[in-house]
């Protein structure tokens, strides 16, 4: 079996080219995640997918083939991917947020890569959120903590080569899409960050079609799952399988920006700075979505 085929189905010309059906991206992605597939076969699909614009079956596939690479790791109640550079972000206190969902029940499974942004891995310890990179590291991690973060360069080193493809083709490929559809532990809930708006949609019709349950998609800081509470935000995803969207209120009366900290909250030591009032509103209010967002599980009647 090779890549040729879904090249030829994608780069045929107009008129004579198509999207790939789920089941061929699941495919498609299987092979470009073997030993020995051409790497010119893996650029011209990653680059012809750019072009075309990927649809929510596509995704699906390449996510479903992508998890499927992974060995089996222990149930959590929320997926929380973290993908993105940080570039317009402020200090991550969407981790913060993270590890108070975790205080009050819900078990969640942080994973991700931040390029050359340090500030994600940098403040993990600090804030008791533990690396993992075996099932059975993640397992003590969640018993005891409810919550463990997994570094896709380790975990997954085939798919974090494909994402390192960027440096090598120029521009951002789909698998950016797919990291965040990646699911590691199959939870049901799901919260994820943007950075384009567009993919807000794209991302929830391809939960729905992975058969997710709950998810909530934001442009949130720098494309983490991280809320500004001096705006209304617009949130989509799913609530017990459907499409849903909602608008999250502003929290505060601030124009600030989350690229726009105050004191040495960008520094190295980020995490140990105490959050101004505007700091700790991003916390709680990013912690809100996601409970809501886990909530809905056990009572799909609410749809925060």
């Amino acid at each position: 079996m090779s890549l040729a085929q879904y090249v030829r189905i994608l780069g045929r010309g107009p008129g004579r080219s198509r999207s790939l059906t789920q089941d061929e991206a699941f495919d498609a992605m299987t092979l470009m995640l073997a030993e020995g597939t051409a790497p010119e076969a893996i650029g011209a699909v990653l680059m012809l997918l750019r072009m075309k614009g990927e649809t929510a079956e596509e995704i699906a596939g390449f996510a479903a083939a992508a998890q499927a690479a992974l060995p089996a790791l222990p149930q959590v109640d929320l997926d929380w991917p973290s993908y993105a550079a940080g570039r317009t972000r402020g200090a991550p206190w969407f981790l913060s947020a993270a590890k108070q969902v975790a205080t009050t029940g819900p078990r969640v499974l942080l994973h991700g890569w931040n390029g050359a942004d340090p500030k994600v891995r940098a403040g993990l310890a600090d804030l008791g959120i533990e690396v993992v990179t075996t099932a059975d590291a993640a397992a003590t991690a969640l018993e005891r903590d409810r919550i463990a973060y997994l570094p896709l360069e380790t975990v997954h080193p085939k798919l974090f080569h494909l994402l390192s493809l960027r440096s090598e083709l120029g521009l951002r490929s789909c698998v950016n899409t797919v990291c965040r559809m990646l699911n590691p532990a199959g939870a049901t809930a799901s919260v994820q960050g943007v950075f384009h708006p567009s993919y807000r949609l794209l991302q929830a019709d391809a939960g729905a079609l992975l058969g997710w349950r709950s998810l909530t998609v934001i442009k949130g800081g720098g494309g983490e799952f991280e809320r500004n509470p001096a705006k209304d935000i617009s949130a989509f995803g799913l609530r017990n399988g459907q499409p849903w969207e909602a608008t999250l209120p502003a929290l505060v009366p601030d124009t600030r920006r989350l690229a726009e900290p105050t004191g040495a909250a960008l520094g190295p030591n980020w995490e140990a700075q105490t959050p101004d009032a505007f700091e700790a509103a991003i916390i709680t209010g990013t912690a809100d979505a996601a409970l809501g967002t886990t909530a809905a599980l056990h009572h799909p009647e609410s749809a925060a």
